[in-house]
């Protein structure tokens, strides 16, 4: 061993400028991959858009796929497994947006990060489901049951203190966050009695008996707000032609999917990694459940959900002062809207 280290470096003395000319070969090799796979190649603008695999974030697959070609501008849609994760790709800027849980995107705001609020997701889509053999009927059949929520800054955690205070049940109902992709099987194994979560996760267990419906959202919070999408206001001001050429595609894609239920549920169960029939289960259980149509940020939308927030001390102070901005929303054209391409119609060249 001694003498076969003695011939290395004998070598690495005789040739030195070749060992250089090696390592930066080799750099310069890493480098071009890493380029190519980060721009695959694209020549036009490239927008990456974190989601979570929800039916309120629908728009993030559908603006990918249609997308792919012939289009001036791609979106690149990026799935993430946690909402915290995706807020800090969003903060340190290796996505453009992000389709984020509401109230986080209050509490991204008054943390400092300069984001706008510039699209609502599609509504109506979240659902709170039991284990089966609980065989609960009402809201208070949950007592003493362990309830998971997708974090505590979710709309569905809120809504679910509000149905305990309402219903007189402080302390008697455990409430406990959870990634949503993990909710199913933490049902099914036993582990937690109900969730609250977007579709099509709840549907993984209704579909297949595993658990039974006790209400959908809207029976105790019309027009709820899931998911949402922010942007950086520096980029917002930089580039305006395509936050606008995101927000109305977003917008487009709803009214596209309202009408082609089955090929959004295809297209989206391939990028959810989602059995077709489940997703179209999920936006057809049960039929016209889904908002798509209510798209535009409302301060007084947004101010309600920060007054409920610092009602259940989740945040210090309810100011959320420049965080929505409406103008994209307003002025999307929402006109000759048929197949998948005239998604993105019309974009900014």
């Amino acid at each position: 061993m001694p003498f076969r280290c003695s011939i290395v470096i004998k070598i690495a003395r005789s040739y030195p400028w070749r060992i250089g000319l090696l390592v930066f070969g080799w750099f310069v090799l890493i480098s071009a991959l890493h380029i190519s796979l980060n721009t695959e190649g694209e020549k036009r603008p490239v927008i990456r858009m974190g989601y979570m695999p929800v039916i309120t974030n629908l728009a993030a697959p559908l603006l990918d796929a249609a997308s792919k070609a012939d289009s001036p501008i791609r979106f690149k849609a990026i799935k993430f497994a946690s909402f915290s994760e995706m807020a800090e790709a969003l903060r340190n800027e290796k996505i453009q947006a992000a389709f984020i849980i509401a109230p986080l995107s209050i509490v991204l705001h008054q943390q400092g990060a300069d984001i706008r609020i510039v699209y609502i997701g599609n509504r109506h889509e979240s659902t709170l489901v039991v284990r089966k053999d609980l065989q609960a009927k009402t809201f208070t059949d949950l007592e003493g049951c362990t309830v998971a929520v997708p974090m505590r800054y979710s709309g569905h955690n809120l809504a679910l203190l509000k149905m305990i205070g309402d219903a007189g049940m402080k302390d008697r109902i455990r409430i406990v966050e959870m990634n949503p992709p993990d909710m199913a099987s933490a049902l099914a194994a036993g582990s937690l009695d109900a969730y609250f979560v977007g579709e099509p996760f709840a549907a993984q267990t209704l579909k297949f008996g595993y658990s039974d419906l006790l209400l959908y959202v809207e029976q105790v919070w019309p027009d709820f707000i899931c998911n949402l999408l922010v942007v950086k206001q520096r980029w917002l001001e930089r580039e305006p032609e395509t936050v606008q050429a995101l927000v109305q595609s977003a917008a487009r894609s709803g009214m596209w999917a309202r009408s082609h239920i089955s090929q959004a549920a295809r297209i989206a169960s391939q990028y959810w990694g989602q059995p077709e029939e489940l997703v179209e289960f999920a936006l057809t259980s049960p039929r016209q459940r889904i908002i798509y149509d209510k798209f535009m940020p409302r301060q007084d939308e947004l101010q309600r959900l920060a007054d409920m927030m610092k009602t259940y001390d989740l945040i210090a102070s309810n100011d959320i002062s420049g965080l929505v901005q409406d103008r994209f929303a307003r002025q999307s054209d929402m006109s000759e809207i048929d197949d998948l391409k005239s998604i993105v119609r019309n974009l900014p060249r």
